[in-house]
């Protein structure tokens, strides 16, 4: 790393991004979480955080050690919170399951 250029990246992580962490349909996603590098900020809101968690459904292969990794690397700022609908939930699982 270069002393005199210590701009980070930044990834901004949407509820669909942090849905395909959690169901496992994403290894780029997955990869950049568990091994984040020192180089890189990850950052989200506390209202994609609530969509992506408001998605995961009874029979999703859903484990809670990847929702602490996140808690871990990513920071949340605070955003408005809307309420999570069935059809934003189909939305997002749609998003997030495409092969």
């Amino acid at each position: 790393m270069n002393p005199k250029n210590n701009t980070k990246q930044i990834y901004f992580l949407t509820p669909e991004a942090i849905l395909k962490y959690f169901l496992g349909a994403s290894d780029d996603i997955d990869t950049l979480i568990m091994c984040k590098s020192s180089e890189v900020t990850l950052k989200t809101t506390d209202a994609n955080l609530y969509e992506a968690l408001g998605s995961v459904m009874p029979y999703d292969n859903f484990m809670n050690n990847k929702l602490v990794k996140l808690l871990e690397v990513v920071d949340i700022e605070h955003a408005e919170k809307k309420i999570l609908t069935h059809e934003r939930v189909d939305e997002l699982r749609a998003v997030a399951l495409k092969k």
